[in-house]
């Protein structure tokens, strides 16, 4: 327990209110002008604000005090700790949100399996995934092991191609097991190449169906709220999804769907609430339009939609900010409040599409891994215009850095850039939002109040509703209060024991750590 200090002794030892006045910066004993000398207690007025301004005092003095405290038992305890007992105190710490999330890109593969095979939860539809190479005369002759259909479309396939799929619930365990990992970055030099373009492409029918949609949204939600993450901004076109039957779910459907299930008793469990984004694929011949649908689908839906986001390897030039300049401007001539977060700096090269993107009229960054090849854009984000938002593990990952010492987030962190961790794709990573604090930490040495500061900030630059966002922030602090009580006392190797963490491949793989 961090022992009494300051004005907590002071009142513990003072006899009278004038004796401790004095003892605080900056306040003055409680004597009228001219009466200099005479017992504080004649003066009945004077002391009872005394008083009043003493307590005001303590309370405030206290909370500093305990807060000092509780940055020196962390770095203490950082410098101290096994990876392990770090990874269990980074899993059970509060963690606020997740503003870079992509929805398909988050399910946990082993989950999605789950109920994918399950016909009582994905609609009563069965799938068929590819399993060998064929020569068939329909073929196209491209090749992908695991490409995933549903029933309707793999009827509709030639015996021949029928042979080289297997129901999707018969794979045999090791099958099940290279099925699972294919959807998943696990192996070194796998890279940007195989995420943006296998990995997406493999999920196929498995990423259309609205049953399979709304399932994985539920558990991806239980695994984010055990472990302190309260707010998620999933990414997600809401058009093209589709029944088990093969017919289409619209937007509108899509969005009632939606908001029923997050109303269900097991969401709502979670303890994490969502609001929405929808992307647009940046490069795609007709994203202008897409754009215009996507600020008319968030302003009638308000009650979960918040925001429009752009997507897609930016590498590809057709997508680039400066083409979009004209659509953005036209539809903010008749919509207003509509949240824009755009990626930019998803690059290993210099180039202007931070600078433009903020053109657009951005207020959130995804990435930003080229922000310090432009010292007039960082100067820019100095003045807090932007919060970037950080995808550590994504960006090792996909080869963005070759290194965390030559990643920028220390840099923006520390001169002042608005910024806070948040997890991209977690499931294709095979990882979680601890992974991402446990990067920050063991890899640029964050402190207890900057881990504290990336937290809030995913809430104060969330794009929820004032009421939401004032809730959550309000949440978010007493939560730390109560964890900071928690592991302020001589109880607190015992609370760190007790805490079970679930972590996944990409922990195994850095810090050796399962459980």
């Amino acid at each position: 327990m961090i022992p009494p200090s300051g004005p907590e002794r002071i009142l513990a030892s003072a006899n009278d209110v004038s004796e401790v006045i004095p003892t605080l910066p900056g306040v003055v004993a409680p004597h009228p002008p001219g009466t200099a000398g005479v017992p504080a207690r004649t003066f009945l007025v004077p002391r009872c604000l005394a008083l009043f301004v003493m307590m005001w005092l303590v309370g405030a003095l206290g909370d500093h005090a305990q807060a000092e405290g509780f940055d020196g038992r962390f770095e203490a305890f950082k410098t101290n700790a096994s990876p392990g007992d770090l990874y269990r105190f980074l899993y059970a710490m509060p963690k606020a949100g997740d503003l870079h999330h992509h929805a398909g890109g988050s399910w946990r593969m082993e989950d999605l399996y789950t109920v994918a095979t399950n016909r009582l939860r994905n609609g009563g539809n069965r799938f068929y995934t590819r399993v060998r190479a064929g020569t068939c005369p329909e073929d196209d002759g491209k090749w992908r092991r695991f490409t995933t259909l549903a029933k309707f479309t793999f009827k509709g396939l030639s015996a021949c191609q029928q042979a080289e799929y297997a129901p999707l619930d018969e794979l045999t365990p090791a099958q099940r097991m290279e099925f699972i990992d294919s959807l998943r970055l696990d192996r070194p030099g796998e890279g940007r190449t195989e995420f943006f373009e296998e990995i997406w492409p493999r999920l196929g029918a498995l990423g259309r169906s609205v049953e399979v949609f709304l399932e994985m949204t539920v558990e991806t939600m239980k695994r984010y709220g055990a472990e302190g993450v309260r707010y998620l901004e999933p990414q997600t076109i809401p058009m093209g999804f589709l029944l088990a039957d093969g017919s289409s779910v619209d937007p509108e459907d899509f969005h009632r769907r939606l908001a029923e299930r997050l109303k269900q008793a097991d969401a709502q469990a979670t303890g994490v609430v969502s609001r929405w984004q929808v992307v647009v694929l940046r490069f795609t011949p007709v994203a202008e339009k897409h754009v215009e649908m996507a600020y008319d689908f968030v302003s009638r839906h308000r009650d979960l939609w918040v925001g429009i986001n752009m997507a897609g390897r930016e590498d590809d030039d057709k997508g680039h900010p400066r083409r979009f300049l004209d659509v953005y401007r036209r539809m903010r001539l008749k919509h207003s409040g509509v949240g824009l977060a755009i990626h930019a700096g998803e690059v290993d090269e210099a180039n202007p599409h931070m600078r433009d993107t903020l053109l657009l009229g951005a207020t959130r960054l995804g990435h930003g891994n080229n922000v310090l090849t432009d010292d007039d854009l960082v100067l820019h984000l100095r003045s807090k215009i932007a919060f970037v938002e950080i995808n550590l593990v994504s960006n090792l990952l996909l080869e963005y850095v070759p290194d965390y010492s030559k990643h920028h987030f220390a840099e923006m962190l520390r001169t002042g850039i608005p910024c806070g961790l948040s997890t991209d794709d977690s499931g294709m990573w095979d990882s979680n939002m601890t992974d991402e604090y446990m990067t920050a930490v063991k890899e640029f040495n964050l402190t207890w109040p900057e881990l504290v500061a990336c937290g809030r900030s995913s809430l104060e630059w969330s794009f929820a509703e004032p009421s939401l966002k004032k809730q959550m922030i309000e949440t978010y602090e007493r939560d730390l209060r109560r964890f900071e009580e928690q592991f302020s006392n001589d109880e607190w190797k015992v609370r760190l024991g007790s805490v079970k963490p679930v972590s996944y491949g990409f922990a195994r793989r850095r810090w050796n750590l399962s459980w």
